[in-house]
């Protein structure tokens, strides 16, 4: 998703999520499923948009009207005047496929661990934007209850990606499943981690997110369940997991020489870290 309807293609000064759609999205979909396609897996995040997935629906035929029978113009702000759902013209490859979607965050789709609220800034939303918006994603949620007879509201993973994965629920049936879980499967990563000694994870800013259904989360789990001991490397840390040593670039070197000179100083801790494990832990030092 985030090739197609990403943050990243959208330079600082043009974000606007009352207007950003997901549409290409949902071309790259109609895209696959017209040439053969029968499982597609829709990686979400990374997105510019808070648009619940009505533009990746609209690319796909399903038909979002406002009270006169209008097709709802792009954006997230355009929710708030949605009236009725059609899905008879949504596409019949589309139709036929079965949808898996793979998220790294567990936010519900409204509310103030949304997408709007949580994610919402960071896409150019304002303080005003995010109430506006949340607005219209609870209104979105309404029709299709009321519509299509599924509640998106509260689902975990419904808020990623300004909603996308409520309107992959939604519109196309999708099954919603961390990515991390995904990957983890596609590794043999359970069986991997209970033959190992130590487990390492890491991620640049270790905070409250890493901790909701992202790649670290996932991985201390399977290792707590396991009885594996557990450490996390990382740039920042702004979370504390009981039982699991945390080490960050920032709290030994500083902020700035951890931000100028990560790679080596990663190195560095990384050495620091195994030396006090293998201290720790009994284990002879390598001769090397």
């Amino acid at each position: 998703m985030s090739r197609a309807s990403g943050l990243a293609l959208v330079s600082a000064p043009r974000r606007n999520p009352r207007r950003a759609t997901s549409r290409g999205t949902g071309e790259l979909i109609l895209h696959a499923c017209r040439r053969g396609a029968s499982r597609v897996l829709v990686c979400i995040g990374g997105s510019a948009t808070n648009d619940g997935g009505a533009g990746m629906a609209q690319a796909l035929g399903v038909r979002l009207l406002s009270d006169r029978g209008v097709e709802l113009a792009p954006g997230g702000e355009a929710l708030l005047r949605l009236a009725r759902v059609d899905m008879t013209e949504l596409d019949p490859a589309v139709r036929s496929a079965e949808f898996v979607a793979a998220t790294d965050v567990d936010n519900p789709l409204v509310g103030p661990s949304g997408a709007s609220a949580v994610y919402g800034p960071q896409k150019g939303a304002s303080a005003e934007d995010v109430i506006l918006l949340d607005r219209a994603l609870g209104h979105f949620a309404a029709v299709v209850h009321r519509d299509l007879g599924i509640d998106v509201r509260d689902i975990r993973g419904a808020g990623a990606a300004g909603g996308m994965g409520a309107g992959l629920v939604a519109f196309l049936g999708a099954r919603l499943r961390p990515g991390v879980e995904l990957v983890m499967e596609a590794v043999n990563l359970r069986e991997r981690i209970a033959a190992a000694d130590l487990v390492i994870t890491g991620e640049g800013a270790f905070d409250e997110q890493s901790l909701h259904g992202k790649a670290p989360e996932g991985v201390l789990r399977t290792a707590r369940e396991l009885g594996v001991p557990a450490l996390v490397l990382c740039g920042q840390a702004r979370v504390d997991v009981p039982g699991v040593r945390i080490a960050s670039l920032a709290g030994r070197f500083g902020l700035e020489a951890a931000t100028e000179r990560s790679r080596p100083l990663l190195e560095a801790l990384t050495a620091e870290v195994a030396a006090e494990y293998r201290k720790d832990s009994g284990l002879a030092s390598s001769p090397a």
